[in-house]
């Protein structure tokens, strides 16, 4: 029996161009919410659902706030892939994220990706283009250029909720660094040295690399051509995949692209740094065509933004290139809130993935993530005790935040506004990895300054064919 009440609600969501009688097809995220209400779970599709993909839908289950309608990857036959389709049989699968919206696009207002990091870009594209909110681990994009129409796309559908994934949006770190900042705590900043100096999966591997390794069969329940996304072909090899892909240049960002975003967040959203006017390959040890250095040193200058003094942030990573630190720094000791990287260990080391922020008249010292900040030496923490303001909790976290942005009840807050331009630094210092040359930048019109070939860099290779109106706002 129809109630009154279901009469109403259905006739609204037949309005609003929800497929009900097969009339309408598509529907955007915008309008779903708007008339269903907030009391609602978020319909959600989950693009990439192995490895850190399952971390992901795990974590937005632990909500309580989605449903989810759709479960897509290039090679649903993986066992790494098993475990997602059992916990939701019920959920549509798919290999291809095109497939998808094609077929089920009505079922479905909110995507969440979680795919190597060239393969970020022709997903969220078409989500912003359809109108579903969009939630993406980051960093947002490969190249500078990706990232920039990922936030002129967000721009243009401003009822699009964009989150970036970087926990500590949601933790500790972001809430005291904002609250430092507002107290005069963080102030007059002018330096950071930012270090991940642990093991990576390319430091066992010879630079001394000629070609990309030889061609192996493909995985027969892989669809290979899926998985390039827009990249140029490559023949298939086991270390272009199972988080491999971020040791190459042609697919993953490396090891600032991977922990960049959860070290100097809060720094680059707080201290208003924009994008640098300068990036420098201090050192890049063992540099070679096609894979990460063993180790880097690059240094990032920012202007003068206001009354804000210029900052040099200097990025280390490597195991061999731990960086000095103050007199008065203490102990590092492992930290339970960074997690593993790639499931394994932290290895003790004399630092843990933090950094270390200089200003005028203090020195604070933080690790990664949702990891707070700490005044050193000991004897000016105690001096400052009395002046720091009280940090309020978060309400909530980095996956309810985005859940909760889609319903309506918050803002996200990373959303492509913030996170893209971080996403840019980062392949800014990607681009000076690869071409072993400084670059100096113009903020204003975000063109390399003198240098056609690196200004061509940020741009990167034409996509293949049949992908190109992914490019196109």
């Amino acid at each position: 029996m129809t109630t009154r009440r279901d009469f109403l609600r259905n006739t609204a969501l037949a309005s609003a161009g929800i497929a009900l009688s097969g009339i309408y097809t598509k529907t955007n995220a915008a309008s779903y919410s708007r008339i269903v209400g907030a009391n609602r779970k978020v319909n959600l599709a989950h693009i990439g659902i192995g490895n850190r993909g399952w971390e992901i839908i795990n974590d937005f289950d632990k909500t309580k706030l989605a449903n989810v309608v759709a479960l897509c990857d290039v090679d649903l036959g993986a066992e790494h892939t098993q475990k997602a389709m059992a916990k939701f049989p019920n959920a549509k699968r798919f290999k291809d994220f095109r497939e998808m919206f094609d077929k089920i696009g009505n079922e479905f207002e909110a995507v969440a990706i979680a795919t190597p990091d060239f393969a970020h870009f022709p997903s969220v594209m078409l989500a912003i283009k359809e109108g579903k909110h969009v939630y993406v681990e980051k960093p947002m994009g490969r190249t500078f250029n990706e990232v920039e129409l990922m936030i002129k796309a967000a721009r243009k559908y401003p009822k699009v909720v964009t989150q970036m994934g970087n926990q500590g949006h949601s933790e500790g770190n972001y809430f005291q660094f904002k609250a430092w900042k507002e107290a005069g705590i963080i102030k007059d900043v002018t330096a950071i040295t930012a270090h991940m100096n642990n093991a990576r999966r390319w430091h066992g591997w010879d630079p001394n690399i000629k070609k990309f390794p030889g061609a192996e069969p493909i995985p027969e329940t892989m669809d290979w051509d899926a998985w390039l996304s827009a990249q140029s072909y490559h023949e298939y090899n086991k270390d272009f995949h199972y988080g491999q892909w971020r040791c190459w240049y042609d697919f993953g960002m490396g090891a600032l692209g991977d922990w960049g975003a959860h070290i100097l967040d809060t720094a680059h959203e707080f201290l208003d740094l924009g994008l640098p006017e300068e990036v420098n390959p201090v050192k890049l040890s063992k540099h070679n065509d096609y894979f990460f250095p063993m180790s880097s040193t690059i240094e990032f200058k920012f202007p003068k933004r206001g009354k804000m003094p210029p900052v040099v942030i200097t990025w280390y990573d490597g195991v061999d290139n731990i960086p000095p630190v103050p007199e008065g720094y203490g102990v590092s000791e492992l930290d339970p809130n960074i997690p593993s990287v790639g499931g394994g260990k932290i290895q003790p080391a004399k630092l843990n993935p933090g950094k270390e922020i200089y200003s005028k008249n203090l020195i604070f010292k933080g690790g990664s993530h949702g990891s707070t900040l700490s005044i050193i030496p000991d004897d000016k923490a105690r001096e400052m005790e009395r002046k720091l303001p009280v940090v309020p909790k978060s309400p909530s976290n980095h996956f309810a935040n985005f859940l909760l942005a889609c319903q309506g009840e918050e803002k996200t807050r990373s959303p492509f506004e913030i996170a893209g331009p971080l996403s840019q630094v980062f392949c800014l210092g990607v681009a000076v990895q690869r071409l072993n040359r400084r670059i100096v930048f113009d903020r204003k019109t975000k063109r390399v300054v003198d240098d056609v070939f690196a200004d061509a860099f940020l741009t990167g290779a034409p996509p293949r064919k049949g992908w190109e109106h992914f490019y196109e706002i």
